[in-house]
C-alpha cells in the first residue's frame, strides 16, 4: 500500500500543498530549510503517534496559520486516510479513516511506517527513552495493535506516580486498579517487544556482514517474571515513593544493539559504523514487516544519501529498488541519486512543490 496523494494545508510550511506520488521511490530535492523533512513529517503523521519528529501537535500548525492543520492522503487502494487539529483544540487531534472518525491507534491497520533522519544518529549515545521509541515503533509496524497497549500503560503510569506523589495516604483500590492495568498492558508490551527483537535479531543474523554492518540485538533492563508485574508494584509502592517514580515495567527497558562482527556496543562504534548499523536494521525490519503483514512499509529517509560512500548509496538504492514499496527520499541536489532509476521527481522551494 502507498500514499498516492498528499494534502496539507496550514501544516509547518505549507499553507496548501497537493503531492501526487506514485509507487517506488519519490524523490525530494530542494535547498535546507525548503521544508523536505516538513513533507516526511506529514507522511508519518498518516501513522499513530507523534511522527518522525516527536513535536507537539501545536508546533505542526503552521505559523500565521488558522491555529490548526490537516493531513490528508488517498492511498492506492483508494483508502482515504486524514488526520489534524482545529484551532479552538490545536493539541487534541482528530483522525478520519474514510470520512469517518477514528482513533489514532486504527491508523496503524492502514499503512506501516518506517523512517530514518539525521537525529537518529544519536540513537546509541543517548539515553534509553530514544531507543524504547525506536523498538516500539518496529513493534508496531508489525503489530498495530501495540500502539494501545503503550498508550494505556503510559496513562496508567502516570496517574500512578501522581498517586504516590500526593500528600496522604493514597487510595489503596485506586492503586490497585491502576497496578492492574499496568500488569496487563506492559505484559502485552514486553511480550510484543520480545517477538519483534527476536525475529528481527534472527533475520538480521542471516545478512552479509557488508555493506551494511549486521546488528546484534538484546532487550535489557526490565524483564517479566513469574511474579505478575501488578503484584511486583504492589509489593514496591514504598520504594517508588522514595525514587518518585516507577521502577518496575517496560519502560524501564532498553534496545541493546552492538556490532556482530567486531562484538562492539554500538556506542562505541565509528559514526560511519552507527550509520550503517542503524540502516540495516531498518532494512532487514522492512523487509520482515513484508513478510509478517503481506505489504511492504512505507520508507522516510531523511538526507541519508548524503551521509552514505558512493558504494553504500549505490547498494541501498540497488536494495530498495529490488525490495518494492514506497520509499520517500529527501536530499540537497538531484546528483545525489544518479543512479536511481524511475522515480517521482519533486522540487521543494519555500514551500511550494513542484515536478522537478
Amino acid at each position: 500500500m502507498t500514499v498516492a496523494r498528499l494534502m496539507l494545508t496550514d501544516f509547518r510550511s505549507y499553507a496548501s500543498a497537493t503531492i501526487a506520488a506514485g509507487p517506488g521511490f519519490v524523490v525530494l530535492t530542494g535547498e535546507n530549510g525548503a521544508g523536505k523533512t516538513n513533507i516526511l513529517e506529514a507522511v508519518s503523521m498518516l501513522g499513530p503517534g507523534r511522527g518522525l519528529r516527536g513535536a507537539a501537535l501545536a508546533e505542526m500548525a503552521r505559523e500565521g496559520g488558522a491555529g490548526g492543520f490537516a493531513v490528508a492522503a488517498e492511498l492506492s487502494d483508494e483508502v482515504r486516510l486524514g488526520t489534524g487539529t482545529t484551532p479552538t483544540a490545536p493539541e487534541r487531534r482528530q483522525v478520519r479513516i474514510n470520512g469517518a472518525p477514528a482513533s489514532a491507534t486504527a491508523l496503524g491497520e492502514w499503512l506501516s511506517l518506517l523512517w530514518l533522519t539525521p537525529a537518529m544518529d544519536r540513537l546509541f549515545t543517548e539515553g534509553a527513552e530514544g531507543r524504547r521509541r525506536f523498538l516500539d515503533r518496529l513493534v508496531l509496524a508489525i503489530e498495530p495493535g501495540h500502539a494501545r497497549h503503550v498508550s494505556r500503560y503510559d496513562a496508567a503510569m502516570r496517574a500512578r506516580n501522581k498517586l504516590l506523589a500526593a500528600e496522604g495516604p493514597p487510595d489503596a483500590a485506586w492503586l490497585d486498579a491502576l497496578e492492574a492495568q499496568l500488569g496487563q498492558h506492559g505484559l502485552a508490551i514486553a511480550e510484543a517487544r520480545a517477538r519483534t527483537v527476536t525475529a528481527l535479531a534472527l533475520r538480521i543474523a542471516a545478512e552479509p556482514d557488508a555493506p551494511f554492518a549486521r546488528a546484534a540485538l538484546a532487550i535489557e533492563g526490565w524483564v517479566p517474571s513469574r511474579r505478575p508485574l501488578a503484584e511486583e508494584l504492589r509489593h514496591g509502592r514504598a520504594r517508588d515513593v522514595a525514587a518518585g517514580r516507577t521502577l518496575s515495567g517496560p519502560h524501564r527497558q532498553d534496545l541493546a544493539v552492538s556490532h556482530a562482527a567486531k562484538q562492539q556496543p554500538a556506542a562505541r562504534a565509528s559514526t560511519g559504523e552507527q550509520k550503517a548499523l542503524l540502516l540495516g536494521i531498518v532494512l532487514a525490519h522492512a523487509d520482515l514487516v513484508a513478510e509478517r503483514r503481506g505489504r511492504r512499509p512505507i520508507l522516510l529517509m531523511d538526507e541519508v544519501a548524503a551521509h552514505l560512500d558512493p558504494l553504500r548509496r549505490a547498494a541501498l538504492f540497488e536494495r530498495l529498488g529490488r525490495s518494492g514499496g514506497q520509499i520517500w527520499l529527501t536530499g540537497t541536489e538531484r546528483a545525489l541519486f544518479d543512479g536511481i532509476g524511475e522515480a517521482t521527481w519533486l522540487a521543494v522551494r519555500a514551500g511550494r512543490v513542484e515536478a522537478a
